[in-house]
């Protein structure tokens, strides 16, 4: 498997050498689907609390006596059959709402978007991105000289390149992270993923 090879214009110039059993992967979108949404739920805090009959705030009056009204029986204006009454099956806080996806299952979702990015071409190779400064401005006319919008940066040891993490942070369709952090949200969700030859390396490592 090849990757095309962007130089600083964002020209692709000669190809880089990928593991086929990284990038060359059969295209498996139940198992891609899977993957995405077990993340995204993995992520979900409990923010969302209801209340039960004993926590609403009503009398305990009786409303009506037993019999006599022609109404249905009741006991008292908390009921979950009444408007404003406590919920039934009440939601909270502490629910849980994780997904277990195997080890082995991961690694191969990750090989199978990083192969259908490889195939699509919205997966190239970079020699570095290294910027002067840890400007915004800097960063941003890079990826505009490169032609690249939304993109995904996946480098290796950012704590000796902290002039692109720096100069990311403010640019809302940019996101740099090192090889471990690359989720498959993010692989999906950007139209290009630019990755270094370190970084490509060490993917391969990871995941061959």
């Amino acid at each position: 498997m090849e990757l095309k090879l962007l130089n600083e214009q964002g020209q692709a110039g000669s190809n880089v050498a990928a593991a086929d059993t990284v990038f060359g992967r059969d295209y498996n979108e139940a198992l891609i689907h899977q993957i995405v949404v077990a993340y995204a739920a993995n992520a979900r805090g409990g923010n969302r609390k209801q209340k039960d009959r004993e926590e609403v705030h009503h009398t305990t009056k009786k409303p009506w006596r037993q019999k006599g009204t022609g109404r249905a029986r009741a006991g008292m204006s908390s009921s979950p059959l009444w408007r404003g009454g406590g919920r039934i099956f009440p939601n909270s806080p502490d629910e849980n709402f994780t997904h277990k996806v195997n080890k082995k299952m991961y690694r191969a979702g990750i090989c199978s978007i990083l192969s259908q990015l490889a195939r699509e071409e919205r997966l190239v190779v970079v020699e570095g991105m290294n910027i002067d400064a840890p400007k915004t401005k800097l960063l941003s006319q890079k990826l505009q000289g490169m032609g690249l919008e939304s993109v995904l940066i996946i480098a290796d040891n950012l704590a000796d390149n902290q002039n692109l993490l720096l100069a990311s942070r403010n640019l809302p369709n940019v996101l740099v992270v090192e090889p471990h952090q690359a989720d498959p949200m993010s692989l999906v969700f950007y139209k290009k993923i630019v990755v270094t030859k370190a970084a490509l390396a060490k993917i391969e490592e990871m995941f061959a």
